[in-house]
């Protein structure tokens, strides 16, 4: 059942609420108009490395979607390489594993890039994360970041972390949010926000996410907050890392549901990207719509991998 905080978000409100965030993302170019295809076989020959969204793509929630493991198999008998790269940050690098092993997926733990990955990178770019507190998931004690320390309901626990590590909004509520913001309009400390991602698509309909959060905080408390993931550097920085030598950013094409993350991340790294149309954000709309409002033009739809 969607909470409270959720009345009245759907793709259109989510596509507005990204729309508004254009001057803080960055900027790519793009195609003048995309080719639809019916799946992946059309452009397989034409990259040499596959990366693919998890939500909306590879699964919907806890549920694969059909012939996504197909898809990979077959990919990885023509020799293509293949990554996932998720905007999930609630999971650390063996728990991604087990998660994608128990969807059906036999990626390696080298193959998954998540959010998370990228957040980790980055942290070293802290002289100290002590004092930090981590708003995570309740299986989630953020401990591959260091002593965090776990997020308290009291103002003054808030007034009192020396900066804040968003990486879920599983827990987290409208009314936990005002009084981050309060605190943070006290006094302002640094936020990382290790899923820029504003919703998700679950199997009930869209979950709101730290990216959501984290930019109000931006907008809100005038704090200007870190994040990583798509479409953010950092989190390509990490896949690029793991490429075999040699491949152009122009072999490399990205498969995800939404506009402002997947397909914008993608075009500017250079990246070819295919907007999956049938089970994530847009699903049951006209894509075509939004891509025309946007200009964020992918170069593939396709309703599914």
């Amino acid at each position: 059942m969607l909470s409270s905080d959720l009345a009245g978000w759907d793709a259109d409100r989510a596509f507005r609420f990204y729309e508004t965030l254009r001057g803080v993302l960055p900027r790519a170019r793009y195609p003048a108009t995309p080719t639809c295809a019916p799946d992946l076989d059309p452009i397989a020959d034409r990259y040499d490395v596959f990366v693919f969204d998890a939500f909306g793509v590879l699964n919907v929630g806890e549920t694969p979607i059909k012939g996504a493991r197909e898809r990979i198999d077959r990919l990885r008998s023509k020799g293509k390489s293949v990554f996932v790269m998720t905007n999930a940050a609630s999971l650390t690098s063996s728990d991604s594993l087990e998660k994608f092993r128990k969807l059906g997926f036999d990626f390696t733990e080298n193959e998954i890039v998540s959010s998370r990955s990228a957040t980790l990178s980055a942290a070293n770019t802290f002289d100290s994360l002590e004092g930090w507190v981590a708003i995570a998931a309740e299986h989630d004690d953020a401990t591959d970041f260091g002593s965090l320390l776990p997020i308290g309901d009291e103002p003054e626990a808030l007034d009192e972390a020396e900066g804040f590590l968003f990486l879920s909004a599983s827990r987290w509520s409208e009314p936990k949010q005002l009084a981050l913001e309060a605190s943070l309009t006290r006094r302002k400390r640094p936020v990382v926000v290790g899923n820029p991602d504003a919703v998700a698509p679950r199997e009930y309909g869209l979950s709101l996410e730290p990216g959501y959060y984290g930019h109000r905080i931006a907008q809100r408390c005038g704090i200007d907050v870190a994040f990583h993931g798509k479409p953010f550097p950092s989190i390509y920085d990490v896949l690029e890392s793991r490429l075999p030598p040699g491949i152009p950013p122009f072999r490399v094409v990205m498969m995800g549901d939404t506009l402002h993350t997947d397909v914008l991340g993608a075009a500017a790294r250079g990246w070819g990207s295919v907007l999956v149309a049938s089970h994530g954000l847009f699903r049951g709309l006209g894509a075509e719509t939004y891509i025309t409002e946007s200009g964020i033009v992918p170069d593939w739809i396709v309703p599914s991998i």
